[in-house]
């Protein structure tokens, strides 16, 4: 299958670079990596095949990824009662991640290698996500992530079905150019996705007239956030662009509100607040602020009636759906639509298959890239409003086709090797 050239970002630090390659002891995709060849353990001979989730359950970032889980299991649900994927049933199995990386790798070697499933659905953060890269492309499995992320990689061994780079983080930055921001205040949580997005954000930055006035990070789980609100207020920049992740944004949020800081001052566009975040955050903190996604619940298309109405019905009627959500439940749907097109589970026919692929996702049809393994998504920035859901005040102009090492961007060549 033809691969797209390989770029690795580039960051100011070493410590940053040593995130970037945490967890593979490789770069992704050197020789010797994604034997699809190697042999496999899925067992096909009876009426279902076995499928895993990994989702974190417990520890900083189960607040995002307990509902990623209850997505999976809808669109699992759904398939099953639709007649199943190529005539037989999916047995979900399901593990916690525990918002631990190295749980992550354990539990995807279990999976893969002694529960013999025919795919992989989760991971949430790059650190999850890279951890568990080698144990597929070592295995020959399938992983499916559907969370937004940094870019710069690919696997023939993935399939990344949220956002890469050119979908969530340049059109942001784009719409807050032609807002008139010429100065930004970075702040993130410390792993590979903020570290990475920032070094795009700044390189981004140079390249368009916008001074960053000032960079910050803190670990998952933190919740002290008050020396950091403080530089945020007397730096005085035109926006934040945040990427803090988890618990963190409930912290975040409320001491940046504490400080008598608000949208209208100094607008706030965030990577990772969701509508599942807005309600844990308390839409008073976080009232006009922007996030950039792919998906809002509040899409009127018919696919998003059926999505979320599905969705209520099975996890009750007060329950909101989010853009991770859609993506991970959109990547079970892709995997079905992978293997009829195969006519085959085997990793190697469904690789082979995989380009054009497409499916009506909530957030509108996708296509799936064979070369990087990413699909086409659109763009939207939405705005937060009173009653906690977000509203799109910006939409690209159809699907943007991913661009995960940014190579149509000239501004970008500083971040590759």
């Amino acid at each position: 299958m033809p691969r797209t050239r390989r770029r690795t970002v580039l960051p100011a630090t070493a410590a940053v670079l040593g995130l970037v390659l945490t967890a593979c002891g490789s770069r992704v995709g050197e020789d010797g990596a994604g034997a699809a060849s190697a042999e496999s353990c899925v067992d096909t001979s009876g009426d279902s095949v076995k499928v895993g989730a990994i989702n974190s359950l417990s520890g900083a970032t189960a607040i995002n990824e307990t509902v990623i889980r209850d997505a999976i299991e809808l669109a699992v649900e759904e398939i099953n009662s639709d007649g199943g994927v190529l005539g037989k049933q999916l047995d979900l199995i399901a593990e916690d991640g525990a918002s631990d990386p190295t749980v992550f790798a354990e539990k995807a070697e279990k999976l893969v290698t002694s529960d013999c499933v025919a795919a992989v659905f989760g991971g949430y953060t790059s650190a999850s996500r890279k951890a568990m890269l080698p144990v597929f492309e070592d295995n020959g499995g399938l992983l499916y992530y559907g969370q937004q992320y940094e870019g710069l990689e690919d696997s023939p061994n993935i399939f990344y079905s949220g956002a890469t780079t050119n979908q969530q983080i340049v059109p942001a930055l784009d719409y807050l150019k032609e807002q008139g921001v010429t100065s930004l205040y970075l702040v993130g949580s410390d792993y590979v996705f903020p570290r990475t997005s920032n070094a795009i954000v700044k390189a981004y930055a140079e390249a368009n007239g916008i001074e960053i006035k000032g960079e910050d990070y803190l670990p998952l789980g933190a919740t002290e956030f008050s020396t950091i609100v403080n530089k945020i207020r007397t730096a005085d920049a035109d926006a934040v662009f945040n990427v803090v992740v988890g618990d963190s944004l409930v912290a975040f949020f409320r001491e940046f509100t504490s400080a008598g800081l608000t949208a209208a001052d100094m607008p706030v566009m965030s990577m990772c607040l969701g509508e599942e975040e807005v309600a844990a955050v308390g839409v008073e903190n976080v009232q006009d602020h922007l996030a950039s996604w792919n998906y809002y619940q509040t899409l009127d298309t018919p696919e998003n009636t059926t999505f979320v109405d599905a969705f209520r019905a099975e996890y009750g009627a007060d329950r909101v759906t989010s853009d991770p959500m859609e993506s991970a439940y959109t990547g079970v749907h892709l995997w079905k639509a992978m293997v009829e097109e195969a006519g085959s589970f085997d990793v190697a026919d469904v690789q082979e298959a995989a380009d054009g692929v497409s499916y009506d996702s909530p957030g509108g049809t996708v296509v799936v890239d064979g070369d990087n393994h990413h699909i086409s998504k659109t763009a939207r920035i939405g705005q937060i409003r009173p009653d906690g859901q977000i509203f799109t005040v910006w939409e690209s102009d159809g699907a943007i086709e991913p661009d995960p090492y940014l190579t149509t961007y000239d501004w970008a060549d500083s971040l590759s090797d």
